[in-house]
């Protein structure tokens, strides 16, 4: 079977599947799961454009790699086959532990594990079921492999990763502000001191990308209805789960029955049944619970789900001040009215809690190579003082309850 294959990226054009073992991977049944997985979770109730997949996001950074690899090497850096196909597995593999709707539902169907640790987790198993193939992929990913710039390479503030994403989901929403110069930043990647850096003169490249990043978190990740369908989607899981434990049944595959029963922790993962049932988990296991809930007896359930459906999103109010405590009690006691509900369940009508945009991380650093050899902070290298600025965690809190009513 011809397993050197050609894939046309929407991006990039021909994107190319260079080994036979990233093939076998690439067709692997939980890899294939990442086609039914939005990259963007719900953003599309804002722009109907962001329907673009985890599975398209993993292809692209691994073509990103490639390139970057390719210029190492045309620098003299030199990078063997076998390391070569070890990173753009790295980053191929780097998003299989998301579940359904990407980042939505970690804190709900999860018990505090991050989808990072599930990758690691689906890789192990991946090595294992490939005779030891990933050995220097596992080292790579968890920074334990001698030549540090490949780890920097598949997670960094300046990765393979945020790369593609910044420039596929700029494509998708259609928010020009997003565009960033991926040839230009791949093209001054140098190592140094066997540390990625920057050369000097793309300086304003990556100004460039860390303003895009920070106007992308606002427009894009954390804007408004996106937040506000995201915590609408989180109550309903939430109150699916408390009914499973009072006794209840409700209708699901039986992926998502697995971690509605209880929660699962990153301990559970050890065993190869939570792996498996986590990797037949997607989207559509979460839409047609939602479609089949709708009717459910259950009040709160259901009106949850017919408004997700209807796209009825909650009203919200972002602040940079905390939400007062009478706000909070002001909307408990209107949904409790409106709902005709206890004063205990209607938490799951409305929602409060904070957002926050880091465009750069002062403690993980883009460095520089100047012209004199020198490895310096981009912060410092800058001669703009946006880049200080960016570094800066900005808060805004959140208080959203159903639109209809009026406080």
């Amino acid at each position: 079977m011809n397993k050197k294959k050609i894939i046309n990226d929407p991006l990039y054009g021909f994107i190319t599947i260079r080994s036979e073992l990233i093939f076998d991977i690439i067709t692997h049944s939980w890899f294939q799961r990442l086609r039914h997985i939005r990259q963007l979770g719900l953003t599309e109730f804002v722009y109907p454009g962001a329907l673009h997949t985890r599975f398209q996001h993993a292809l692209g950074a691994m073509h990103l790699m490639g390139r970057a690899l390719d210029n190492l090497r045309y620098r003299g850096i030199e990078i063997s086959d076998q390391e070569y196909e070890a990173a753009q597995l790295a980053i191929l593999l780097h998003d299989m532990g998301h579940g359904p709707f990407s980042h939505s539902l970690e804190e709900t169907l999860l018990d505090g594990v991050h989808h990072e640790s599930i990758s690691y987790r689906f890789m192990q198993e991946l090595n294992r079921q490939f005779g030891g193939a990933l050995n220097m992929t596992l080292e790579m990913f968890r920074n334990s492999y001698p030549r540090k710039f490949f780890h920097a390479l598949v997670s960094s503030q300046l990765d393979m990763d945020r790369l593609d994403y910044l420039n596929r989901d700029s494509f998708f929403t259609g928010v020009q502000e997003g565009r960033i110069g991926v040839d230009r930043i791949i093209a001054m990647l140098n190592v140094h001191e066997d540390e990625l850096v920057v050369d000097e003169k793309g300086i304003y490249s990556i100004e460039n990308f860390l303003s895009a990043r920070r106007l992308m978190y606002w427009q894009v990740y954390l804007h408004k209805t996106t937040v506000s369908v995201e915590r609408m989607l989180v109550n309903l899981i939430r109150r699916a789960r408390d009914l499973v434990a009072s006794g209840h049944k409700l209708p699901a595959s039986d992926a998502l029955q697995y971690f509605l029963k209880a929660p699962v922790g990153l301990e559970a993962f050890r065993d190869t049944k939570t792996l498996e049932a986590f990797g037949a988990l997607d989207d559509h296991d979460v839409w047609g619970a939602l479609k089949m809930w709708q009717t459910h007896s259950d009040p709160i359930l259901s009106e949850l789900c017919r408004m997700i459906i209807e796209r009825r999103i909650f009203r919200i109010v972002l602040s940079n001040e905390p939400v007062s405590k009478s706000q909070v009690e002001q909307v408990r006691r209107m949904v409790t009215r409106h709902y005709k509900l206890l004063r205990s369940e209607s938490v799951y009508l409305f929602s409060l809690g904070t957002v926050t945009n880091e465009a750069y991380t002062e403690g993980q650093k883009i460095h520089i190579l100047t012209r004199q050899g020198k490895r310096i902070d981009v912060a410092q290298a800058s001669d703009l003082p946006n880049i200080k600025a960016l570094s800066k965690i900005v808060k805004k809190n959140y208080l959203c309850w159903p639109k209809h009513l009026s406080l």
